[in-house]
């Protein structure tokens, strides 16, 4: 399998604080790989080495087969970027910024335009293209900076964080803009605070924490890694001993359980048909459940598991 992105060992340090710690990953083309971790992880580090805006202390990082150290250049014009902040010139309009980055990856005035426009298509900016770009909003802003990153046609294409700080709608714009693209046959690196974001649009997954590649895989394999399926019901506190004993005839090991809130879980083994296993077996008892539900895990579970803590929605470093 070729690797469109690799890394070998690659260090980092920012005085006495070690920001990348020999990271080796890599992935092939054409998928969307989630870059996962907890604020200061390293995420946005490795981004900028791969993009040639920070050189490694040692080790060596790869795009499309290309020393982004040794060869920056023919590295740069292989890959687009779209960083934290939308990096577009409020007192030029949309078509004009677009046009102006195409002109930078060196396409003649004609094919910059041609470019632009059907960018300007893709991205829903055509009635707000000769707008004054400081009037736009978060999230107009955003994907204008999406689209100046496409301008040169990428073969890679790095995103750090492109969602954050945008509204609802328009988190789901830039995410079926990022499907289309990927469809298309670019390959995304991309970093998110959200989880739902990574396990909708990733094909593989890496953890970063304290700057190490801690695991990476399908959000599937993850998930397993967490553990199968639960069934968590809670019931009425003094039904607790009787739910007790009826969960453990079904899962053949006792349940979990919180006496104090009444909640009790066991491993779904059979899936659904162990949610409806509990379920008739409390009716047969008169045991009406408070709620209850079939869990499976989220990458969410996954994230606390590895790194011992929820998500932060916040900027990373």
């Amino acid at each position: 399998m070729t690797l469109v992105v690799a890394t070998e060992s690659v260090t980092k340090r920012f005085g006495s604080v070690v920001a990348l710690d020999g990271v080796t990953f890599g992935f092939e083309a054409g998928i969307v790989y989630g870059l996962l971790g907890p604020n200061g992880a390293g995420k946005t580090t490795l981004i900028r080495i791969l993009t040639t805006l920070l050189r490694p202390d040692s080790g060596r990082a790869l795009v499309d087969g290309i020393d982004v150290v040794a060869q920056p250049g023919p590295a740069r014009s292989r890959i687009g970027l779209a960083g934290q902040s939308a990096a577009v010139d409020g007192f030029l309009t949309g078509r004009e910024n677009i046009e102006m980055i195409g002109r930078l990856y060196g396409l003649t005035a004609r094919e910059s335009k041609r470019r632009t426009e059907e960018i300007l298509e893709r991205i829903g900016l055509v009635e707000a293209a000769d707008r004054l770009v400081r009037t736009y909003s978060g999230g107009m802003r955003r994907r204008l900076d999406l689209a100046a990153s496409m301008v040169g046609r990428p073969r890679v294409l790095f995103l750090d964080e492109p969602t954050t700080g945008i509204d609802p709608r328009s988190r789901l714009d830039i995410w079926e803009l990022i499907e289309d693209l990927v469809s298309d046959g670019t390959t995304i690196l991309l970093t998110t605070q959200y989880l739902e974001e990574a396990d909708r649009l990733a094909s593989r997954i890496g953890v970063i924490d304290n700057g190490r590649l801690i695991v990476e895989g399908t959000p599937d394999e993850l998930k397993d890694r967490v553990g199968g399926a639960v069934v968590e019901v809670s019931v009425p506190t003094d039904r607790v001993d009787e739910a007790t004993a009826a969960l453990k005839e079904i899962a053949g090991e006792p349940p979990k359980v919180d006496r104090v809130s009444g909640h009790l879980s066991i491993p779904a083994v059979r899936g659904a048909s162990t949610l409806v296993a509990v379920v008739r077996r409390l009716d047969q008892l008169g045991i009406e459940p408070e709620d209850i539900a079939l869990h499976k895990p989220t990458l969410d579970d996954v994230f606390l598991t590895l790194t011992g803590h929820p998500a932060e929605a916040e900027v990373t470093a």
